[in-house]
């Protein structure tokens, strides 16, 4: 794995321009931890100073200095969409790992239950729950019933993964050498499909941020803890844009930005990467 990134980091601008973006994002999330402030107090600050030596990103009309407002956001914001995508990833590659290796009647039932997941309309049952369960929709509630949407991508994608894979020779070793299911699954198969975990773990992260990010502008979630959608959401009911304090508003939207084309950035180069087609070009090239 560790020679894949180093191989990706000196090979690939794109890979390395998002993981340079990314790096230093989780680094301001990290400095969140000395923040002198308590995230959910105001008027802990004069309101509505612009950008100046004192306080770097300016203070808002909440009176929060908006840096170290930031950098709790930004840990906000990573930890949902970590959150969303661990679950996601494990029932998803679980599901697709069992699905395409059985084969069969459970693998179309699983892939029935997967796909019905895939057509439902997420945002507006997105929208009904958090309406319906407000007040309690704390950023690890919200991640996990994101998670419940976002699995089924991933495990379509390791299913097909895993039907090739059961057709190779090494499969029918380990079968014949006395492997149960689990074992041949993990065991075997398992590796061959991280790198296409790793992608999808990276496209969920980016869909949780969107999703909450939308629900935060709507006022559906938990408005008192900082993130990035939330952080919108105040400057816009403070009407931020028109009162002329434009540093409020242009901080987690420049943040946004940065952090959906970093992961994108990462996202695609994988897919380059795992791309056999792009591999065989490599290879030309080294030769």
């Amino acid at each position: 794995m560790f020679v894949i990134l180093k191989d990706l980091l000196k090979r690939d601008k794109k890979f390395l321009f998002g993981f340079i973006v990314v790096c230093i994002l989780v680094f301001l999330a990290i400095l969140s931890i000395f923040s002198p402030y308590d995230p959910r107090s105001w008027s802990v600050v004069p309101k509505d100073r612009p950008p100046s030596f004192q306080y770097i990103l300016g203070t808002n009309s909440m009176g929060q200095d908006i840096f170290w407002n930031t950098t709790h956001a930004l840990k906000n914001s990573f930890v949902l969409g970590i959150t969303t995508a661990v679950v996601a990833t494990i029932i998803g590659t679980i599901v697709g790992l069992i699905a395409g290796y059985r084969g069969g009647t459970l693998d179309k039932v699983l892939m029935s239950i997967n796909d019905s997941f895939i057509v439902l309309p997420s945002l507006p049952i997105l929208v009904f729950l958090s309406f319906s369960l407000r007040g309690k929709m704390t950023m690890f509630v919200l991640g996990l019933t994101l998670s419940v949407f976002s699995w089924p991508w991933g495990g379509k994608q390791v299913r097909a993964q895993v039907l090739s894979l059961r057709e190779r020779e090494f499969t029918y070793t380990s079968v014949f050498s006395g492997m149960n299911m689990w074992k041949v699954v993990f065991r075997e198969h398992l590796p061959f499909v991280i790198p296409w975990v790793i992608a999808n773990f990276i496209n969920t992260i980016l869909w949780a941020l969107g999703m909450e990010i939308t629900l935060s502008v709507l006022g559906l979630t938990s408005l008192e803890t900082p993130t990035i959608g939330t952080t919108i959401h105040w400057a816009m009911q403070y009407q931020a844009i028109f009162r002329g304090i434009w540093w409020w508003l242009l901080t987690p939207i420049i943040l946004c930005v940065l952090l959906f084309v970093a992961l994108y950035m990462l996202s695609v180069s994988i897919s380059e990467f795992l791309d056999p087609r792009t591999r065989l070009q490599r290879i030309k090239m080294g030769g």
